[in-house]
């Protein structure tokens, strides 16, 4: 989806702001991780090495990967790691075992984006605040008070939404790229042969004379991209042409010359590698630089704790996770969103890891297995976009992917020694959302079919009904229904109870489907059953609005009209009762029936008006 010419300028601000916040940040803690992990002495030959291959990671995979082969991968114009499932799923839908193991390993990625999530504001907002310790020792005591109070700050302001800071980010961030630009500058003009670290016979020499240490270093160099999933991930928000021209137009460029600049500064000052990005900056600048940085750690939080909500919303309506309370922020944009226990739950989770690894760099052998897991993932579907998708040969879409493949799993395998030191961290947040998931999935397939068996045929009921009708009340119900052309739970206990059958009726199944968007004339599906009786199906994307009073208002064109004042809608509230010997272990049904009963009213999640619905109860076993 390539931005209008009119908004190419403020979109593209909009994407310095929030796509790059993760990896432009990524400089505070990457090259000092690279020589503390593998214990590598800054020699002139080594900083060269790795210089080389920070330059060549950014290369190969956000301008190579990302930038040129993902990104052409969009569902309607949405990217992220949802959108491609769903097109990955779709490209292989006539092979059932391979589109549910595709299915299993996307939600796996989704559930890896939450301990990603964990670590990247911990990580970037404690190294910014770790500056103040080259500024004097006595702070040293204060880094972790102060990086707490900074989080707890953003994300108390997270229900306010983010629209007036956030047109703050693009300018902030805009400062941060020009001012790291500048402080790599520099130092390269005072060593300018460090640019000859650019050749990759640097990187690969490098590699040649010390394999097994080079694999190790792997999980450290690979911080350098961490965030490069926003540029697919936040396409829809801001398109292609912007964040291509926001990266090769100022954030690569200002990134690779302060990773040249900190091997410039090694160059001249070994003993620099205790923190050689604030070693870089004059004395006069640090606490200004301390700010800044802090404030731009914090812009690549906000970005990582937007994108929690939005995944989180689109998993909800791919009908994985129960439904939660979903508040709006922005009454003109309907993708800022706040999700309460999703803010909380990360804090918490942050605080946890903060409080467990007390340093950055403690946190970087944490960082990065969940960030490379979710790379391979990306490429492991992408695979199957080109080849059943697009229908490109199956050596070209081997070839597209395979190299990918290759490089990803160098870096995950590398992050896989860093397990046992906090490398399980995000992955055990990662594998306690995918239960979650699968449970909830499961759960609720084994739902419907427990409704489906118990259930009346909608068509032969309303006939009896109709043989001995009951009394007309005016006005208009909507009775929800997971399973078109069956009678809901709610009429059958309206009936029971009121004995009265409203004058016009309709009958809606909401209905999820593996796309971003859809169009608003293939959004309601209705077939009318005679004596004021509807059958309704609305559709909806994995991006679009719940809000189902709006969607059924479009029936006025087909002659029903629905008068807020004289419009009553019927819910089933269903008990989930565990039972022995039902098709899930009963840890797992006792797990789904607390997510059921846990979960937000449908009434909340489909904006329904609250002194117009009506639930009613009944007990189901599964």
């Amino acid at each position: 989806m390539s931005a209008p010419k009119s908004s190419l300028g403020p979109l593209t601000l909009g994407a310095i702001g929030v796509v790059y916040g993760d990896i432009g940040t990524s400089v505070l803690y990457a090259v000092k991780e690279v020589f503390s992990s593998g214990h590598l002495e800054p020699t002139t030959a080594n900083v060269y090495g790795v210089m080389s291959m920070f330059f060549w990671t950014l290369t190969l995979i956000v301008t190579l990967k990302y930038v040129t082969l993902v990104m052409r991968a969009d569902n309607h114009g949405e990217g992220g790691l949802v959108a491609l499932l769903a097109l990955a799923m779709e490209a292989v839908s006539n092979r059932p075992r391979l589109r549910n193991f595709l299915l299993l390993l996307g939600v796996f990625g989704a559930g890896l984006f939450y301990g990603d999530g964990v670590i990247t504001p911990a990580i970037s907002v404690l190294s910014a605040v770790e500056g103040l310790e080259i500024v004097s020792l006595t702070f040293t005591k204060a880094v972790i008070p102060l990086t707490l109070l900074v989080l707890l700050a953003l994300f108390a302001v997270q229900k306010h939404g983010t629209a007036g800071i956030g047109r703050l980010f693009g300018p902030i961030m805009v400062v941060w790229f020009v001012v790291i630009g500048a402080a790599g500058a520099v130092q390269v003009l005072e060593r300018p042969e460090i640019l000859w670290a650019i050749s990759p016979h640097h990187a690969l020499g490098f590699m040649w004379r010390n394999p097994g240490l080079t694999f190790v270093l792997l999980g450290a160099v690979v911080l350098c991209v961490t965030g490069g999933e926003a540029l697919y991930a936040d396409m829809g928000h801001f398109g292609r042409k912007p964040i291509r021209l926001a990266w090769f137009g100022l954030a690569m460029p200002a990134l690779a010359l302060n990773y040249l600049g900190q091997g410039a500064l090694l160059l001249a000052r070994p003993e620099a590698v205790e923190n050689p990005f604030f070693l870089m900056i004059p004395q006069w600048g640090m606490l200004p630089m301390v700010g800044l940085a802090t404030a731009a750690t914090v812009i690549a939080s906000q970005a990582l704790i937007s994108g929690a909500y939005s995944v989180t919303k689109q998993v909800i309506q791919l009908g994985y996770l129960p439904r939660l309370q979903i508040q709006h922020t922005s009454a003109e944009e309907s993708g800022q969103i706040y999700l309460p226990f999703v803010n909380w739950g990360l804090f918490v989770c942050i605080v946890l890891a903060v409080g467990m690894f007390k340093t950055s760099s403690n946190l970087a052998a944490a960082y990065g297995i969940a960030v490379t897991l979710v790379m391979l993932i990306t490429t492991v579907l992408t695979f199957f976009v080109v080849r059943y998708r697009w229908g490109y040969p199956l050596w070209l879409s081997l070839g597209a992917t395979s190299f990918f493949v290759v490089i990803d799993l160098a870096f995950f395998g590398s992050n896989l020694l860093k397990l046992t030191e906090g490398g399980w961290f995000p992955l055990a947040i990662g594998a306690v959302v995918f239960l979650l998931m699968t449970t909830w999935h499961e759960g609720r397939r084994l739902l419907g079919e427990s409704i489906s068996n118990h259930a009346l045929d909608l068509g032969d009921f309303l006939e009896s009904i109709f043989a001995n009708p009951p009394v007309r009340a005016d006005g208009t119900a909507v009775f929800l229904s997971a399973q078109p052309d069956t009678v809901p739970n709610a009429l059958l206990h309206n009936l029971k109870h009121n004995k009265v059958l409203h004058e016009q009726n309709l009958f809606v199944t909401v209905r999820n489907h593996g796309v971003p968007w859809i169009k608003p004339a293939q959004r309601l599906e209705a077939e009318a059953l005679g004596r004021g009786c509807w059958k309704v199906i609305v559709n909806l994307g994995f991006m679009d609005d719940t809000d189902l009073p709006r969607a059924l208002a479009q029936l006025e064109r087909r002659g029903v009209a629905l008068d807020p004042m004289r419009t009553s809608y019927f819910l089933s509230r269903d008990i989930i009762v565990p039972s022995m010997g039902g098709r899930m272990a009963q840890w797992r049904e006792k797990l789904f029936a607390q997510m059921h009963h846990n979960a937000s009213s449908a009434a909340e999640f489909l904006k329904l008006p609250n002194n117009a619905v009506v639930e009613l109860g009944s007990k189901i076993e599964i």
